[in-house]
């Protein structure tokens, strides 16, 4: 199961302590040779970034930054995992180095499973039967 965390934090968070980044290589190092990190990296401000919205038919483009932005995904990590519990448990690892090497530092990681074309039956336009678990499983929460 693949799995997308996001790392969100507000913006104005200065430059992550250097024990920090060293920390992150390490546990990316590890997880590269477990086969569990597909891909992951760090994300420029929205002051260089560019959003492009359709809202009530209507497409434009806006240029960062964004003022009504309180959070933003700062970095991103697709890992590959047996459970979801694996992927939560790595994310509760990634968490434990911010909070050791950068006191006072405020965030979060959402952690969300990836779907791909072969969770869905294209001809129908409907979901698997995995998905629809998943969806119904949303719907009584």
């Amino acid at each position: 199961m693949r799995f997308m965390m996001m790392v969100k934090s507000r913006e104005n968070s200065g430059p992550p302590p250097k024990e920090l980044m060293e920390a992150i290589s390490k546990l990316s190092e590890e997880g590269k040779n477990r086969g569990s990190l597909v891909a992951s990296g760090g994300l420029a401000p929205t002051t260089g970034s560019t959003r492009v919205r359709v809202c009530q038919g209507k497409l434009t483009v806006m240029d960062g930054p964004f003022t009504e932005t309180k959070e933003v995904v700062g970095g991103y990590a697709v890992m590959e995992f047996k459970s979801k519990q694996e992927a939560l448990d790595s994310a509760v690892q990634f968490m434990e180095l911010h909070q050791e090497h950068w006191p006072g530092w405020e965030g979060e990681t959402e952690v969300r499973q990836i779907f791909g074309p072969e969770d869905y039956r294209l001809e129908t336009s409907h979901l698997t039967p995995e998905l629809e678990s998943h969806r119904s499983g949303q719907a009584d929460s």
